[in-house]
């Protein structure tokens, strides 16, 4: 895999176990990772760092899920790229991500091959 660079990632996770697997995928290709637990956190963050590449955006979340905080994140930022991430790959799941505002969609148990051709699909050289 060939990333151009390395990239500001806020992973958007509510499940610490979680957190620390996908970041753990990732690590290589991140100069920072950011956690956010919830929605509200994230759409904070995204307005405080203004130089992150990538979200992971889990979709089920207490409070806002995934999906609201990534159209909030779109009425100010349409350029960062979001993947939603979702241990509920049901039917119609991705079109509800990508209306909301999602770029691409990963279903969880998170497969670090999938994930990184993501990110090279996005980043790639």
């Amino acid at each position: 895999m060939i990333v151009g660079k390395k990239l500001k990632i806020l992973i958007v996770e509510d499940d610490k176990v979680s957190f620390d697997f996908v970041s753990f995928l990732v690590r290589n290709y991140s100069t920072e990772i950011l956690r956010a637990a919830t929605g509200i956190e994230a759409v904070e963050l995204l307005r405080r760092y203004k130089d992150i590449d990538l979200i992971l955006m889990d979709i089920k979340m207490p409070g806002i899920d995934g999906c609201e905080a990534t159209r909030r994140i779109r009425n100010f930022n349409k350029e960062v790229i979001i993947i939603a991430q979702t241990a509920y790959g049901l039917s119609g799941d991705r079109e509800k991500t990508l209306a909301a505002g999602c770029n691409d969609y990963i279903s969880k148990p998170i497969k670090k091959e999938n994930l990184l051709k993501l990110i090279e699909k996005y980043f790639g050289k």
